[in-house]
């Protein structure tokens, strides 16, 4: 696109300055703040930015929750031709020190007191950090550190600015162009040190508006912004594609709330990961679990009958009579209910991205009339490669290649990707650069897949964890950990799950339980317990998980292609995988290569066919303490199932 995130704006506040850009929700009451609002609000921020130095090409980190004065700062800091950079709020210190120092980083805008405190707290590793600029004041009123201000302080002084230089920020917008850096995101580090990822304002905005088109997208929509702004997703969804549709955008007011603030805005265009597709419906099961017999009964034939007609109706296809009056009736008294209950009454279109989401849990939503639907993308490709268009959405494809982006394969069947939202580069990194950007403009994915013959792509796992079983019966039979992780984390019990396999003559798993969900079952039976490690170590929840791990390994042994993937054992960890301790990534994805390290004593015991281990793990809490948690683990082995074979 020939244009910038601020003249966007400024367009916007133009044409229509009483429209509503975003709501906050502060003290239980929804407030609208205007185009015209936002405008104004960017020039005095961008003029106080000005006055305490900042310039052009300089990057700013932005640290916090979702809020319009943050959104309208990163807006001021593009106007100024500053690059923001946001980083996630919950990461802990020691995380945001390579990102500042990397960026070589001098001032820094924060949500709060947690925010202020963690980079006080590093500032001595980062000394070139000389203006701190604070938006909540709650709880900073005694401090005194040299450049720490709040965002009115900033205000007010560019507010004055802005009076006797009423020119300079138009002119400073005037200034930005569309191949101008717009903003950098760090990548979540699987593998070592994050590496800052490089966009321009036309490589974002040009996939903020293809999707858009793809999905017929306008200034109606409602939107929840939840997520950290710090993922390219939410900030693809609620500030690219805010700036190019000019819908609302609507701010939770904490963490906690989320789920109100949901049914009470009613979103019209949804996003989330599947990991919280998967906690809603865990909700949803622990509440039918304490609902009269009744009310189960008719929440499993409904639920059955949505199963079997409900993606048919969603893709569009007709249903016999009985069946379309039958569903009428489930929407009625369930379906309707239910994702009123979930807020997702109005949703025209969803979308699930991050990794892939378990064709069980995909497919509940969309038989419950919720048109969710699958994205493929990344950081690097500002998102927008593939999406699935209505009424051909399907569990195990991401969708079609969308405007101006071609795809073709690698001889080891990695996805090459060519589209106007490459990233410029990884800062600082040519080497990394180089890796995955070739001379002629393709960037390797480092996802194995493969076109099917509709031309939607398919995503097996990422092309350095898809492996082979070496040895036994099952000897050269695929693995994807990925695929076989996913299937386990649908059922509610079962938070997250790690797999290994590769090069090995059986797979094996590691599983965190959900405590809520786990802890429901376990209070509603009067089974004792007195915390994670104590209820995740019960005979009864290995009897659970191990029913949950063999449905997995029958619907496995269906599926030619990984029916060597069934579990053979399993175990259930001692404690919750958690980013603090190293073991997921802020984007909460697993890293199975660190936890096989850190419990390489358990692997080893799943392999050796032994019944229990003892396992000790140094442990991270909240306020920065360290503690130790130990227990002996028991090791169940799980039924394996022939191979399904297919109909002559």
């Amino acid at each position: 696109m020939q244009t910038t995130f601020p003249r966007l704006m400024l367009t916007h506040a133009t044409q229509r300055p009483t429209a509503a850009a975003m709501r906050e929700k502060e003290y239980g009451i929804w407030q609208a703040h205007t185009w015209a609002d936002m405008a104004a609000q960017v020039q005095r921020i961008a003029c106080g930015l000005h006055l305490l130095g900042l310039q052009r090409g300089q990057h700013m980190v932005v640290i916090g929750a979702n809020r319009p004065w943050l959104y309208a700062s990163m807006l001021a800091v593009q106007a100024l031709g500053a690059i923001p950079v946001p980083l996630y709020q919950d990461a802990v210190g020691g995380e945001c020190v390579f990102p500042i120092n990397n960026a070589e980083v001098q001032l820094a805008l924060v949500e709060d007191q947690e925010q202020v405190d963690k980079l006080l707290e590093i500032r001595p590793q980062c000394p070139q950090i000389a203006h701190i600029v604070y938006d909540d004041p709650r709880g900073l009123r005694n401090y005194a550190e040299a450049g720490l201000q709040s965002l009115a302080m900033v205000i007010e002084s560019g507010a004055a600015f802005a009076a006797k230089h009423p020119g300079f920020f138009q002119a400073e917008v005037d200034q930005g162009q569309p191949d101008d850096v717009a903003a950098m995101f760090f990548t979540s580090g699987t593998t070592g040190n994050p590496k800052g990822v490089v966009h321009s304002h036309r490589s974002l905005l040009d996939r903020a508006q293809a999707g858009a088109e793809f999905d017929k997208l306008s200034s109606a929509e409602e939107v929840l912004a939840y997520l950290p702004p710090a993922w390219v997703g939410q900030n693809i969804f609620s500030y690219g594609q805010w700036l190019c549709c000019g819908y609302v955008v609507n701010c939770p007011e904490n963490a906690s709330t989320v789920t109100i603030d949901l049914k009470e805005v009613g979103p019209t265009y949804y996003f989330a990961p599947p990991r919280v597709f998967e906690g809603m419906l865990t909700s949803v099961m622990i509440r039918m679990e304490d609902a009269s017999r009744l009310k189960r009964g008719l929440f499993k034939y409904f639920m059955d009958l949505a199963k079997r007609v409900g993606p048919q109706r969603m893709d569009g296809k007709s249903l016999g009579l009985v069946d379309s009056l039958l569903y009428k009736a489930g929407d009625w008294c369930i379906y309707g209910p239910l994702r009123n209950t979930l807020g997702f009454s109005r949703v025209r279109v969803a979308y699930t991205a991050g990794e892939a989401i378990g064709p069980d849990l995909f497919t509940f939503y969309r038989s419950i009339g919720i048109n969710l639907k699958q994205l493929y993308g990344s950081t690097e490709t500002a998102v927008f490669v593939c999406l699935q268009p209505d009424h051909e959405a399907r569990a195990d494809t991401v969708g079609v290649p969308i405007r101006g982006v071609e795809i073709k394969l690698a001889d080891n069947g990695e996805i090459l990707v060519k589209s106007a939202g490459l990233l410029k580069e990884y800062y600082k990194n040519p080497k990394a650069t180089a890796e995955v950007l070739s001379a002629d403009g393709w960037y390797h994915t480092s996802d194995a897949g493969f076109l099917d013959s509709h031309g939607h792509l398919k995503i097996i796992d990422r092309v350095k964890d898809v492996g082979r079983i070496k040895g036994g019966a099952n000897d050269g039979a695929m693995f994807a950990p990925k695929y076989v992780e996913n299937k386990l984390k649908f059922f509610p019990f079962i938070k997250e799950a790690v797999a290994y396999g590769d090069g090995r003559e059986k797979v094996c798993v590691m599983v965190n339980i959900d405590m809520e969900a786990a802890g429901n079952w376990a209070e509603r039976r009067n089974l004792p317990y007195a915390g994670y490690t104590d209820l995740a170590q019960k005979p009864e929840v290995y009897a659970l998980i191990q029913d949950c791990v063999e449905q997995v390994n029958a619907d496995l042994a269906a599926d030619k292609l990984l029916a060597g993937s069934q579990i053979s054992r399993f175990l259930v960890l001692h404690k919750e995988l958690d980013a603090d301790d190293g073991e997921l990534t802020r984007t909460n994805k697993v890293r199975r290569g660190f936890i096989a390290d850190k419990y390489q004593p358990l692997v080893d015991a799943l392999y050796a066919g032994k019944s229990e281990q003892f396992i000790e793990t140094v442990v991270k809490f909240e306020d920065g303490r360290t503690g130790q948690v130990s227990a002996t683990l028991k090791l169940s082995d799980a039924k394996t199932f022939a191979p399904v074979q297919a109909a002559a």
